[in-house]
């Protein structure tokens, strides 16, 4: 198995006992925001695992990557991969919305590696062009990441943010799309239309890629390419599945938040582990 066949399959790997994880918090939290965690999952496994300068060591490292959950109520996607970082401690994420937890349904910064609290939609991005401008302006190095949930971008101050970071030519901004198609209500396209979307955001002068937000490998390849190009922001438009991994969850806005019944939790559980079973089964071949 080469170099670049083994990172693939342990992140795909890493991906499928995420999922068990969030859905696991889910369960025993009773709560959670369990479609569009399971959508992003993918993307925030290759950013933590593969793509950041992060330490968990040092979470306030002045030359670290900095990362912006715009999307914040799929906040679980977010502290189950902090706790497989070592951020926070593992069995930290079964107090998840439970009193006196610091691991709250938004994201947070009493929580080590958040930057930002975020979960007003819309928010996140205007956050990120400001820490990106400030590197440019401080001279410093790093890069700085947000997730944006498609819903969200019905808010106008995601635009106002594309034009200042077009403006700034703030190259070492990377805005990442989870494109899942569907909100709380149902599909963005019949809440607001959005499309055509890759049109609008290079209008607002932004350098776009789309990709299969779930696939690993595209993950990996797009993430290498950035800054797409020099002077404009980076645009991920990261098409992904709703509810991601779970048979009956996929595509289904029900899901957008809804815990699972026991019978329910069972067959999700069921359907991942004979993936992971699969998956484990290949690396040792």
């Amino acid at each position: 198995m080469s170099e670049l066949s083994s990172l693939i399959h342990d992140l795909e790997l890493k991906s499928v006992r995420y999922r068990k994880s969030i859905l696991s918090m889910i369960k025993h939290a009773n709560s959670g925001h369990t479609g569009g965690s399971l959508s992003c999952i993918d993307i925030l496994n290759v950013l933590y695992n593969h793509v950041l300068n992060v330490d968990p060591n040092s979470p306030s490292d002045p030359d670290r990557d900095r990362y912006i959950h715009s999307k914040g109520h799929s906040v679980e996607a977010l502290y189950v991969v902090l706790a497989d970082r070592g951020f926070l401690p593992a069995e930290e994420i079964y107090t998840f919305e439970q009193y006196g937890s610091r691991l709250i349904g938004h994201p947070t910064r009493k929580v080590p590696g958040i930057e930002q609290n975020t979960g007003a939609l819309g928010h996140g991005l205007s956050v990120a062009v400001g820490m990106a401008l400030a590197a440019k302006k401080d001279q410093r190095n790093y890069r700085v990441f947000t997730l944006l949930g498609d819903g969200e971008l019905t808010e106008g101050s995601v635009w106002e943010a594309c034009m200042s970071a077009s403006h700034y030519q703030l190259d070492n901004l990377v805005v990442i799309v989870d494109r899942n198609g569907l909100q709380i209500t149902g599909p963005t396209e019949e809440v607001m239309r959005l499309e055509p979307l890759e049109e609008k955001f290079r209008a607002f002068g932004l350098a776009v890629r789309s990709v299969d937000g779930n696939s690993i490998p595209q993950l990996l390849q797009v993430f290498e390419q950035i800054p797409f190009e020099k002077g404009k922001p980076s645009l991920i438009l990261a098409f992904t599945v709703k509810g991601k991994g779970v048979s009956f969850m996929e595509s289904n806005a029900l899901w957008h938040h809804r815990v699972p019944n026991d019978q329910e939790y069972e067959q999700a559980v069921e359907e991942l582990e004979q993936v992971e079973t699969q998956l484990s089964g290949t690396r040792l071949r």
